[in-house]
C-alpha cells in the first residue's frame, strides 16, 4: 500500500414520572453533552450547517433525545416499523409505521408518525437482492430511504439505462426504487498524515480510529490480518487481528504492545482533545461530524444507513451515507454526533472545496464483530457489569439490554426505580444516571 490513510485517534468513556416532570432532568443530561462538546466541532457545525452557537448546542441536546427514543420505538413497533428520521427543522424525531393502529403509540412517546406502505423489514429485504450482484461502474451507490419508503440507486450521468438494467437483474420490481442521478466515483481516502497516524508494515500510513481495550479499530482497507503497524514515533505498535474490506464492511482492529495505552481522546487538533460518550446511534437526518488529518473537523447530516457502496477493489455493505466533505488522508478517521461515536471514514466522493459525499463504517457493527469494548477511561475497559437486581415482588429487574419509556418501573438493588427518561443500559442509581432513574424506595 503506497498511500496514507488517516484517522484521528480516540478511546472512549460512557440516559413515569408524567413527561412533563421528566424533561427537566432529561434536559440536563443532554446539555451536558451539548456544552462539552469539542469547541472545534461546534465551530464546523455553525460553519458547514450554518447554525449559530446556541443552535448548535441546542440540535445536539434533540438529537440526543431523539437518538435515545428511536430504538425504542422500533422495538415497540415490531414488525410494523418501517424507519426514522430526524425533522427537516432539526427538532424531533420522525417515526414511520404500516399501521395506523400505532400512531398513537408513536406520538405519546415523543415523536412524529408517519403511516407507509412497507416495513423497513421489506425494504431491506429487496436491499439484499442488489447487494448480491455485480454492479455496473456507472453504479455508486444504493440505500434505503426510510423518509420515501423506497430503495434508491445512484447512477452516473446519462447511464440511467445501466442502473435500471441493474435493477432489473437483481429482479427488484422498480416500483420500489428510486434513480437518483450521482457524479459520485467513491474510493478509499489513502493518503496524507494527521494526528495520531500509524504505518503499516508494508509502508503505508493509515490513522486510528476508536481505542477499544488491547488496540483500537480502523479501517479495513488499511491492512490485511498480520499486517504489522507502528506508531507516529514509528515504535513498534502491534498487529492487525481482524480485517475485512470489500464486502459486508470496510473494518479491522489492531492489538497493540504493552508499550500503547489505549486513551478516551478523540485528537481535536488546535482545538485540543474531545472525550468520547459512548456510542448511540444517531438517526437519518442528525447532525455528524468528521474528524481528520487532512482537512480536520468537518460537519453534516447522515443521509441514510446501511448503503451499499460500489468501490473499484468492489461492494462494500453496511456504511452509512453523509453530506460530510473528506479527502484523502481523512480516511479512518472518526465520525461523532455531539460526543457520542458513530464510525470511521470509509471512503467518499468529492472535496472539501466544492463539497462531497463520504461513508462510514458504523462502530457498533466492528464493535459485535470482533466482540471488543470501546476504552471508557484512562486505560480500562466498560465498567464492571451491575451486581444482581433486587427483588420487589411483581416488578421485572433491570435490564441494561432493554429500552425504557417515562414511568416504566423496574427493581434493581433492592429498590424500586421509575424511569424518567428513554433509556438503554443506564444502571439506576449509577453515577450520572440521575438523569435517568428515579428512585421509588426500597421494596
Amino acid at each position: 500500500m503506497t498511500g496514507a490513510c488517516f484517522a484521528a485517534a480516540l478511546a472512549v468513556t460512557t440516559l413515569s414520572m408524567t413527561q412533563a416532570a421528566a424533561e427537566p432532568a432529561a434536559t440536563a443530561g443532554t446539555e451536558a453533552d451539548a456544552v462539552t462538546a469539542a469547541p472545534g466541532m461546534l465551530a464546523a457545525m455553525q460553519r458547514d450547517l450554518g447554525l449559530t452557537a446556541e443552535q448548535a448546542r441546542t440540535r445536539i441536546v434533540k438529537e440526543n433525545r431523539a437518538s435515545a427514543l428511536e430504538p425504542v420505538l422500533e422495538q415497540r413497533l415490531g414488525a410494523s416499523y418501517a424507519g426514522a428520521w430526524i425533522s427537516e427543522n432539526a427538532d424531533h424525531l420522525v417515526v414511520a409505521t404500516t399501521d395506523p393502529a400505532e400512531v398513537d403509540r408513536v406520538r405519546s412517546a415523543g415523536a412524529e408518525a408517519r403511516v407507509v406502505a412497507r416495513t423497513e423489514g421489506q425494504l431491506n429485504q429487496v436491499k439484499a437482492k442488489l447487494d448480491r450482484i455485480a454492479p455496473p461502474s456507472s453504479v455508486p451507490g444504493w440505500y434505503v430511504d426510510p423518509k420515501g419508503n423506497e430503495l434508491v440507486v445512484l447512477f452516473h450521468p446519462s447511464t440511467a439505462d445501466a442502473a435500471q438494467s441493474f435493477v432489473q437483474a437483481a429482479g427488484v420490481d422498480p416500483s420500489w426504487v428510486r434513480l437518483v442521478e450521482s457524479p459520485e466515483t467513491p474510493r478509499p481516502l489513502y493518503d496524507v498524515r494527521g494526528g495520531d497516524a500509524y504505518y503499516m508494515g508494508s509502508g503505508g500510513r493509515c490513522s486510528v480510529g476508536f481505542s477499544v481495550e488491547g488496540g483500537f479499530v480502523t479501517a479495513g482497507h488499511c491492512g490485511s490480518v498480520g499486517t504489522s503497524t507502528s506508531g507516529h514515533n514509528r515504535a513498534a505498535q502491534g498487529t492487525f487481528r481482524g480485517s475485512l474490506f470489500p464486502g459486508s464492511g470496510d473494518y479491522a482492529w489492531v492489538e497493540v504492545n504493552s508499550n500503547w495505552t489505549p486513551t478516551n481522546v478523540v485528537n481535536g487538533y488546535s482545538n485540543g482533545n474531545v472525550t468520547v460518550a459512548g456510542s448511540q446511534e444517531s438517526s437519518v437526518g442528525s447532525s455528524i461530524c468528521r474528524s481528520g488529518s487532512t482537512t480536520g473537523w468537518h460537519c453534516g447530516t447522515v443521509q441514510a444507513k446501511n448503503q451499499s457502496v460500489s468501490y473499484p477493489q468492489g461492494t462494500v455493505t453496511g456504511m452509512t451515507r453523509t453530506t460530510v466533505c473528506a479527502e484523502p488522508g481523512d480516511s479512518g478517521g472518526a465520525y461523532l454526533t455531539g460526543q457520542q461515536a458513530q464510525g470511521v471514514t470509509s471512503g467518499g466522493s468529492g472535496n472539501c472545496s466544492s463539497g462531497g459525499t463520504t461513508f462510514f463504517q458504523p462502530v457498533n457493527e466492528i464493535l459485535s464483530a470482533y466482540g471488543l469494548t470501546l476504552v471508557t477511561d484512562g486505560g480500562g475497559g466498560d465498567p464492571p457489569p451491575p451486581p444482581p437486581p433486587g427483588d420487589c415482588g411483581d416488578l421485572s429487574p433491570w435490564n441494561a439490554s432493554t429500552g425504557y419509556a417515562p414511568g416504566d418501573m423496574v427493581s434493581h438493588n433492592g429498590h424500586q426505580w421509575e424511569s424518567t427518561w428513554y433509556s438503554t443500559g443506564a444502571e439506576p442509581g449509577a453515577p450520572g444516571s440521575w438523569a435517568v432513574w428515579r428512585d421509588a424506595g426500597a421494596c
